[in-house]
Order: C-alpha cells, then sequence, then structure tokens
C-alpha cells in the first residue's frame, strides 16, 4: 500500500502557506484601538450575511410595540451610529420583547435590543453604553474577524489529525477530541473575550462622542453583576465574555482617555 502521508503532509503545508498570505493581504486595523486584525472576508460579504441573519430573526421574533422603548433605542442607536462616522451603514434598531437581558448587533449595522435589559440600563446613558459596544462589534468587524479565526482553526486541525490518520481510530478520535478542547479554551475562548473587551473600548469612545458620561457603563456593569447574582456562570477562561468584575475594571483603566472626548462634544448632551 502506498503511504500517502507525505503528500497529505505537503497539502496541508501549502493550505497554511496560501491561507497565511491571504491573511496578511486582508490584515485591517480596527478603529481608535489600532490594533491589526484578520479579515478573509469581503465588507460586502459580511454585511449581506449579517442582513439576511438580521431578517431571519426579525421575523422568528416578536417585536416590541411599546413606542416609548421603540423612540428610545432608535434615537440614542442613531446618534451612537452616528458618532462612528461609519454613516454609509444602513443602521437599524429594533426592539425585541422578551424578557433576556441583552443586545445583540449584526453584520451591516443590524443591532437588536431586548426589553429584559431596559431595566437595567437605567436611563438613556445605560442604553446608551450597551448601544455603543454593540454598534462598535458592527463597526470593527468583528463577526468577520470571528469567521476567519475559526477558519484557521478549522484548518490547522485538519493538519493536524491528517497527521494522525494512519493511527488507530479510537486514538485518533480522542487527539481530535483533545485538540478540538483545547483550542477552544486556548484560541477561540480567548479571541472572544478579547472581542467584547475591544468592544466595550470602542463603544466607552462612541458614546463619548455623542455625549454621553462614559462612566454610565461603569455604573452599567454593576447593575448587570448586581441582576446575575444567583445565576450559575462558568469561569471566565470558559467564557465567551470577561465577567463583570473584569469589564468594570477595564472601564475604569479607560475612562481618563475616552472622557476627552466627552468634554469635546458637550453640544450633543
Amino acid at each position: 500500500m502506498v503511504e500517502h502521508y507525505p503528500l497529505r503532509k505537503w497539502l496541508v503545508t501549502s493550505c497554511i502557506i496560501v491561507l497565511a498570505c491571504i491573511g496578511i493581504a486582508a490584515c485591517q486595523t480596527v478603529p481608535f484601538t489600532g490594533r491589526s486584525q484578520l479579515l478573509l472576508l469581503s465588507e460586502a460579504d459580511e454585511m449581506q450575511m449579517g442582513i439576511q441573519s438580521y431578517r431571519e430573526v426579525v421575523q422568528k421574533s416578536k417585536l416590541s410595540t411599546d413606542l416609548a422603548a421603540n423612540d428610545l433605542v432608535k434615537r440614542v442607536g442613531t446618534r451612537i451610529a452616528s458618532a462612528t462616522g461609519r454613516t454609509d451603514l444602513p443602521w437599524e434598531f429594533v426592539v425585541i420583547d422578551d424578557r433576556q437581558a441583552n443586545a445583540f448587533a449584526l453584520p451591516g449595522g443590524k443591532v437588536a435590543v431586548y426589553t429584559g435589559i431596559l431595566p437595567i440600563t437605567k436611563d438613556e446613558a445605560g442604553l446608551a453604553a450597551v448601544l455603543g459596544h454593540e454598534v462598535a462589534h458592527a463597526v470593527a468587524r468583528h463577526g468577520a474577524e470571528r469567521m476567519s479565526q475559526g477558519l484557521l482553526v478549522q484548518l490547522g486541525l485538519a493538519g493536524t489529525m491528517a497527521a494522525f490518520s494512519k493511527g488507530d481510530p479510537k486514538t485518533v478520535q480522542t487527539v481530535g477530541a483533545l485538540l478540538g478542547a483545547g483550542a477552544a479554551v486556548g484560541l477561540t475562548l480567548p479571541w472572544s473575550r478579547s472581542q467584547e473587551s475591544e468592544a466595550d473600548h470602542l463603544g466607552l469612545i462612541y458614546m463619548a462622542k455623542a455625549g454621553y458620561n462614559p462612566s454610565a457603563a461603569r455604573d452599567l456593569w454593576i447593575r448587570m453583576a448586581e441582576a446575575s447574582k444567583g445565576h450559575d456562570r462558568p469561569p471566565e477562561f470558559l467564557s465567551t465574555h470577561p465577567s463583570e468584575s473584569t469589564r468594570i475594571k477595564q472601564i475604569e483603566a479607560w475612562l481618563p482617555e475616552v472622557s476627552q472626548y466627552y468634554r469635546q462634544n458637550p453640544g450633543t448632551r
């Protein structure tokens, strides 16, 4: 039987080299933070996917008929979106009638807020902290970056598994499971937490530029921590998001920097 391992190794190595070359060409920089990111998906394709997903979510969800809540979310969201300078994006803000304390953004500037988070945001500035965070995800193209990172992880796992493909099936299965878990804890989850922290940072800047006091974000997360008491949560290293205490510390560290944008925009208050 002909041994194909050298050929498989060559193919995997070639794919990695090709993908690395594509990655170099696709590197971009996140606004304000200056972080370089790998983007293997065009913005046009990313927006198309985001808009399609947004339509599906809206069709399946119960939209809020609370006129005051809808007006509040659209008013605050529009101010923050304008502060980003990305007026080319088709921004849209909706309120979903659901008890969960959450919000999300999809590529293309599609943002949804669940009614369950409104009592925690408490006021307009608290809501601005939430929407600033979500808008930041869209502007920083975190969705496309996650897809690109996922592709790199899959390629790495596939290349490693190819080296074990001639081994005992049970061993191969065990190695695959261990590699998958290791990639999640060592790469995927830290990347996700890093994006969440970056969205917090950018969100502070955007809300400040829109005329909202960025210290309201710290107060929001203090209330979020209080609201989450009694709920079972995984340890931070196994979570996609930083803990409330971590976010509060990070926000406090960023406040001196972002407060300058708040002082520069008194006319928007």
